[in-house]
C-alpha cells in the first residue's frame, strides 16, 4: 500500500528514482567477442592453407608417402640418413612405388615425404591452436554464452577430419591403388569445406553487435535467403565432383571442350561393372557429371544472382555481384584447367577459387539473413 502524502508537502521535492532496467538487447554484450573473431579468423587463414597445401600434396603425388599414422611421434621427421632409409623401404612396399615410381631415388622421395610431412604438420598446428584457443577462452569464462557448442564443434570437426584423412590415405596402402580412393579423398575434402564453411559464419556472426543482429533478422529477405542456400548447397556438391575428378586424374583423359574426345557423351560411359562405380572411377564419366553441374550451377548463380539484385539493401546486391564474378571466373578457370591438361599451377588455382566462391557464397547468404540498412546516400 502507498504511503499518504501530506496534502502541505512541497511537490518540488525531490524523490529517489528507479533506474530503467534494460532489456536483453541493449545488455553489454558478455565474452570476449573480438578476441574469439580474431581466432576464429586465424583459423580461417591456415584451413584455407590446409586446403592448398592439400590440393598441392595430391597433385604431387605426395599422399602416399609416409605409411604410418602416428599422430603425436609423426611430428618429428627423419633426423638421420638410417631414419630416411627406413621412411623409404617402407614405401617402397605399397603398390604406388611398386607400380609406378620403381627407381625412384632416395632424394626424390625426399621431397614427395616433406610434401605430406608438411601437410599433416599444418593439421597438428591447427589443432593446437585451436586447442589453446577454446581452453584459454573457456578457463578464463570468456565464451559468449550459447557459443561454447559452437566452438567445440569446429574442434571436433577437426578431429574427426585428421581420421578421415588417415583413413583415405590408408586406401592407397594395398591392393593395386596407385591412388587414395577417390570419395574418400571427396569426403576429405568435403569436410575441410564444412569445417571452413562454420568458421566463416560464426566469424561473421561476431563481427556484428548482438543488438544489431536482433534487429536485423527482422528485414530477412527470407526467399533470397532460401535461393543462396541452394546455391551453397549446389556449389558444395561440385566441389565433391571435383574432388572426385582429382581423385583419378579424371581432368587429364579429355582436353576439348565443350566436346569430350570429339563427342557430346564421352565413349566408354557405362563400361565398368558394376554400374554405380563408373560414377567414381570411369575417368569420361566422371569428367562428364563434373562439367554438366558446372553449367548447371552457373545457370542457378544467374538466378540467385538475379534475385539478388531486387534486394533492398545495396550492401546485399553488391554480395551477390561478388558471387557471380568469382563464380564465372571459376567457369572459365575450369575449362583452360581441361584445355592444358589439368597444369598444377592452374589446378590449384582453380581449388583456390572454389574456397572464394564458397566463402563469397556464405556471406550473401549471411547479408540476406541480418542485411545492413543504408541511408539514401548509402551511409
Amino acid at each position: 500500500m502507498s504511503q499518504k502524502r501530506n496534502i502541505f508537502e512541497d511537490v518540488s521535492e525531490t524523490q529517489p528514482t528507479k533506474e530503467p532496467t534494460k532489456g536483453a538487447i541493449d545488455a553489454a554484450p558478455k565474452g570476449a567477442r573480438r578476441g574469439i573473431r580474431a581466432w576464429l579468423i586465424a583459423l580461417f587463414a591456415l584451413v584455407v592453407v590446409m586446403i592448398v597445401v592439400g590440393g598441392l600434396t595430391r597433385l604431387t603425388d605426395s599422399g602416399l608417402s609416409i605409411t604410418e599414422w602416428k599422430p603425436v611421434t609423426g611430428a618429428v621427421p627423419p633426423t638421420s640418413e638410417t631414419v630416411w632409409l627406413e621412411e623409404f623401404e617402407k614405401y617402397k612396399q605399397i603398390p604406388e612405388y611398386q607400380l609406378q615410381n620403381q627407381g625412384m631415388t632416395l632424394a626424390e622421395f625426399k621431397v614427395i615425404y616433406w610434401w605430406e610431412w608438411g601437410h599433416r604438420q599444418l593439421g597438428r598446428v591447427i589443432g593446437l591452436v585451436w586447442a589453446v584457443g577454446f581452453l584459454g577462452f573457456a578457463v578464463t569464462r570468456n565464451i559468449p554464452t550459447g557459443w561454447t557448442g559452437r566452438l567445440f564443434l569446429i574442434g571436433a570437426l577437426g578431429g574427426l577430419q585428421g581420421a578421415i584423412g588417415w583413413w583415405m590415405v590408408s586406401s592407397g596402402l594395398e591392393g593395386a591403388m596407385l591412388d587414395v580412393a577417390s570419395y574418400r579423398l571427396a569426403t576429405h575434402l568435403g569436410l575441410a569445406f564444412l569445417i571452413l564453411g562454420f568458421i566463416t559464419w560464426y566469424i561473421l556472426l561476431l563481427g556484428r553487435e548482438e543488438r544489431d543482429l536482433l534487429q536485423a533478422r527482422r528485414g530477412k529477405e527470407a526467399k533470397q535467403f532460401s535461393l543462396a542456400t541452394g546455391l551453397l548447397h549446389a556449389t558444395g556438391v561440385q566441389i565433391l565432383l571435383g574432388a572426385l575428378v582429382a581423385g583419378i586424374d579424371a581432368g587429364r583423359s579429355y582436353t576439348d571442350w565443350p566436346l569430350m574426345g570429339g563427342r557430346v557423351l564421352p565413349e566408354g560411359m557405362f563400361d565398368l561393372a558394376p554400374l554405380w562405380t563408373n560414377f567414381f572411377e570411369n575417368a569420361g564419366t566422371v569428367q562428364f557429371i563434373h562439367r554438366i553441374w558446372a553449367y548447371l550451377l552457373l545457370a542457378f548463380a544467374i538466378v540467385v544472382w538475379r534475385r539478388g539484385q531486387k534486394s533492398a539493401h545495396e550492401k546485399t546486391r553488391f554480395a551477390f555481384n561478388l558471387v557471380m564474378a568469382a563464380m564465372t571466373i571459376q567457369v572459365v578457370l575450369g575449362i583452360m584447367t581441361v584445355l592444358y591438361v589439368a597444369p598444377w599451377q592452374l589446378a590449384i588455382v582453380h581449388q583456390l577459387t572454389a574456397v572464394a566462391v564458397w566463402v563469397l557464397i556464405l556471406r550473401a547468404r549471411f547479408l540476406s539473413h541480418y542485411p545492413i540498412s543504408t541511408g539514401i546516400k548509402g551511409g
